[in-house]
This record gives structure tokens, C-alpha cells and sequence, in this order.
């Protein structure tokens, strides 16, 4: 609330005016006050209690529904508001997910998938996009800031990938629904996967916004093991994503470990101040965005601000309730 002493004062006068007309009709009922003889029987007949019961309700309700109306009113006044802390160095950094979808990467990309989306609520103004790579690359989303549509492709990817595909009992539409999500990753006229330097070089061209200082980071998963003849080669990816001012962070995740595909990786990573962490480490994923956050943070400079959003609609139909229900009691009241 932006004001809420003016919030407290209007409240203070609605009470002082309740009471001040409170005394008032009772000295107004004092002065027009008539003896009736032999009137107490009245007081025995059903429907004289019953109009007697209905008057004092009337007056009941028109008198709490005053005071509601009055303190939502006084409520309004004070400019009911959302404050959110908005970070502008979260809001200027972009992050691209890249994630190698070739056959020995399908049994950890649903938990990869999976382990990013319950990731999401910790970002605060990153755009993200994912792609996914094998002999060629797709766009599944674009740098985005909108969570809801991150969430919900990130969600639709884990379990679709979770399908088991040799299962008798895996129906035809969700293989054809597995087949659309990976329409755009594989070329049936050449026998070439997991092209990881075109992969990795095609998510270094996802980021737009080349002339804006920006924060630019992709985090790689893969097993770096490449099958066929990329045209850029692990190094030579990273070495370009270099030129353009693109951090890459990484995860590890192979079925067969390969001692000499890791050591490259983690070398060609760490040797450009990126991060490695193996998919088996259960605080990788978060570990790799908490430290992304603090790097990048540091490196971009602006001050955390606090944005304030109007939110009448918070109360405003509730005065508009109350009044309505103000004027049907008057007229029933009357009636």
C-alpha cells in the first residue's frame, strides 16, 4: 500500500461519521418520541415481532455493510499495490540450455529436462531458450522471460522423452508426438550424430541482441561422443562462443564413461572459466545456476529495483458488492 496513513485516516472517519450519525438518530428518536396506551400487546402478536425482527436486521445490515464499504473505501485510498524487487542484472542475462538428444544421451535427457524445470522459480528475469541437437539442431523455444511457456515445454519435453520406445505397449500417438519433438535433429540422408561442436556452435547463434551488453551463457549437455564429421570441432565451438562473449557451463552425462571424452570436455569447459559438473552430482544443476547468478551479477552493474504495480481490482469489486448490497437493503428496508 502506497499510503496507508491516508488508508488509516479515511478509516478513522468513516468510524467518527458511524458514530456521530449513531448519536445523532438517537437524539433525533428521543425528540419525536409518542406515548401509545395500551400498546404493549402488540408486542405479543407474530407478526409484529416478526416486522419488529425485520427492522432491526435491516438496520444491522445497513450498518455493517456501511462500515464494510467505508474501509474498503478507505482501503483504496491508500493505493493498494504489488511491490516486487525487480533485478535488472537478472533481467540483461540470457541463457540458452543446449542439450545433445542423440541415442546414448536419451536415458538422462527427461531428468535433465526434469531438473531444469523444477529450476525455473529460481530465475528472476532471465531470458531462457533450449535447443536440442543432434546431426542438426532445433529451436524448441526462443530466448524467452515468460515462465509459464518454459515450464510447460520443458514439462511436455521430460515426458516425452520419457517414453519407452521398444515397449509393446507404447501407443502409435505418442511415438508420433516423440517423432514431431525431434523432427529438426537428425538428417536421414547422411549416418552422422551427436555433431556436439555444430550443436554447441548453433546455440552460440541463438542469441540475439548482439549490440546489447548482455550477460550470455548456455549450459552444454552432452557425452561427448561425437559419431560422424561436425564442422566445427568441441574447440573450435567454444573458441566461437568466446568471440562472441558467450560463457559455457556444463553438465556430463554418459551411459559408458569415457575417461578421455570427460577429461576433453571438462578441459575445453574450465579452461574458458566455465563450470563442469557430472549429471550424477545431485546439486549440479542447482549448483551450476546459483553460481551463473553470482558471476554474472557481479559482472554486470545496476542496482536491484523496486517496482510497484496498482492492484485497485484487489478491492475494488468488493465496494462495488457493498454498495449494490447497501442500496438493495435501503429499498427492502423501505419496503
Amino acid at each position: 500500500m502506497v499510503s496507508p496513513v491516508l488508508a488509516w485516516i479515511a478509516a478513522a472517519l468513516v468510524v467518527l461519521a458511524g458514530v456521530a450519525g449513531w448519536f445523532a438518530r438517537r437524539r433525533g428518536e428521543k425528540g419525536r418520541r409518542v406515548l401509545v396506551a395500551n400498546s404493549a400487546y402488540l408486542f405479543s402478536l407474530p407478526s409484529f415481532r416478526w416486522r419488529l425482527l425485520l427492522r432491526r436486521t435491516a438496520v444491522v445490515s445497513l450498518a455493517a455493510v456501511t462500515l464494510a464499504a467505508g474501509v474498503v473505501a478507505a482501503l483504496l485510498a491508500g493505493r493498494p499495490v504489488d511491490r516486487t524487487v525487480q533485478d535488472e542484472r537478472l533481467a540483461a542475462r540470457d541463457i540458452v540450455l543446449c542439450l545433445d538428444v542423440s541415442g546414448s544421451m536419451l536415458p538422462f535427457d527427461a531428468e535433465v529436462l526434469g531438473a531444469f524445470e523444477a529450476m525455473v522459480p529460481s530465475f528472476q528475469g532471465e531470458r531462457i531458450a533450449l535447443n536440442i541437437w543432434n546431426a542438426t539442431t532445433r529451436v524448441v523455444f526462443p530466448l524467452t522471460d515468460d515462465y509459464a511457456v518454459v515450464e510447460e515445454e520443458l514439462r511436455v519435453g521430460a515426458e516425452l522423452l520419457s517414453i519407452d520406445f521398444f515397449s509393446p505397449f507404447t501407443s502409435p500417438e505418442a511415438l508420433r508426438r516423440l517423432e514431431e519433438w525431434f523432427a529438426g535433429t537428425i538428417t536421414w540422408t547422411e549416418s552422422q550424430s551427436s555433431l556436439i561442436g555444430d550443436g554447441l556452435a548453433n546455440c552460440v547463434m541463438s542469441f540475439d541482441l548482439a549490440d546489447t551488453e548482455r550477460a550470455r551463457t548456455i549450459i552444454l549437455t552432452t557425452d561427448n561422443q561425437v559419431a560422424g564429421v561436425p564442422v566445427f570441432t568441441l574447440p573450435e565451438a567454444a573458441e566461437f562462443a568466446d568471440e562472441r562473449g558467450v560463457r559455457i557451463h556444463a553438465l556430463y552425462a554418459a551411459e559408458y564413461p569415457d575417461d578421455a571424452a570427460s577429461a576433453e570436455y571438462e578441459q575445453v569447459i574450465t579452461s574458458r572459466g566455465g563450470l563442469f559438473y557430472e549429471l550424477s552430482d545431485a546439486q549440479a544443476v542447482e549448483g551450476i545456476i546459483a553460481d551463473i547468478q553470482a558471476q554474472d551479477a557481479a559482472e554486470l552493474e545496476d542496482d536491484p529495483k523496486v517496482v510497484e504495480l496498482d492492484r485497485p481490482d484487489r478491492w475494488y469489486g468488493w465496494l462495488v458488492a457493498l454498495v449494490a448490497g447497501l442500496v438493495l437493503l435501503g429499498w427492502r428496508a423501505r419496503a
